[in-house]
């Protein structure tokens, strides 16, 4: 087994790598791990066993948790006596999974471009974080060549169209006349895919991951309706951006659409239930006697 190399900065790789997109997601996500561990981290771990289970993560694994964000994934990966190894493009997540996982080898590193040889690793996880890359095949294609043959890639993705939890807040924006700021691209066609289980399997298996197999899983996610808020208000993701791109005025105005649309998930608790619908999706790295690239 390769070893891993100590990196703790990597500087910024050149396009095609890097696109419009990346650099997008780089800014929203810059100083936001504290906002996103008070926030949505609770809600993007809900997959996590599901997902350590798909990527055969147990005792002795060497496993890469790839866009750590607040140590999620590494710490249950820990728990797993697992051989834990992280990596996050902003700095903020990758010191919080530092602090809040000791046994945790946490990199600042940057899709599509990671710092590790061929066949470092038994298996990668990502956790909703083909959501957030620019080229989601050429990501998948890297964590392919880092993982040995007969090792495992995994990752978790929102399904589109969202359920209706996913798509609260962005009704209550659309309901204020908030729209995406003129900043912020969307994924360039060529780079996107369907976020179906058919469409996310289909990018796995092209990616050159063997067997790849692809399934939903639906749930309801309770959560203080401030909390859930707080969020998007804080400058959590895209919607975090639309929602702050309309000054006080406009995030006055769909707090008030959102208090309206949110008494439809209202528990007696006064909790909010949020439907939700996410994908996972796994393959097995072959040796091909060679690597893709992208």
């Amino acid at each position: 087994m390769t070893e891993v190399t100590e990196v703790t900065e990597v500087t910024e790789v050149t396009a095609p790598a890097t696109t419009p997109f990346d650099h997008a997601e780089r800014r929203i996500w810059s100083g936001k791990a504290e906002a996103y561990a008070d926030t949505y981290a609770r809600l993007c771990a809900h997959l996590v066993p599901a997902l350590l289970d798909a990527a055969e993560v147990g005792p002795g694994t060497r496993v890469l948790d790839v866009g750590c964000g607040t140590g999620t994934v590494s710490a249950a990966a820990v728990a797993r006596a697992a051989s834990v190894y992280a990596a996050d493009a902003d700095p903020g997540m990758a010191a919080a999974t530092r602090r809040a996982v000791p046994g945790a080898t946490p990199h600042i590193a940057r899709l599509p471009e990671l710092p590790y040889a061929n066949d470092t690793f038994d298996a990668v996880v990502g956790n909703f974080v083909l959501n957030h890359v620019g080229r989601p095949l050429a990501t998948l294609a890297e964590l392919r060549r880092i993982t040995r043959p007969g090792g495992r890639v995994a990752v978790t993705i929102w399904r589109s169209p969202g359920a209706p939890g996913q798509t609260l807040i962005g009704r209550a924006a659309q309901a204020a006349g908030l729209t995406r700021p003129t900043w912020l691209p969307a994924l360039a066609p060529q780079d996107d895919f369907p976020r179906t289980p058919e469409g996310l399997a289909a990018l796995l298996d092209t990616a050159g991951l063997l067997g790849a197999e692809c399934s939903g899983t639906a749930w309801e996610h309770r959560c203080d309706p401030d909390t859930w808020w707080a969020g998007a208000e804080r400058g959590i993701g895209a919607i975090g951006q639309v929602l702050n791109s309309g000054g006080a005025e406009g995030m006055a105005a769909a707090r008030r659409a959102y208090d309206g649309l949110s008494v439809e998930f209202r528990t007696e608790g006064g909790l909010l239930a949020l439907p939700h619908v996410a994908l996972l999706a796994a393959g097995t790295v072959q040796d091909l006697g060679g690597r893709i690239s992208w």
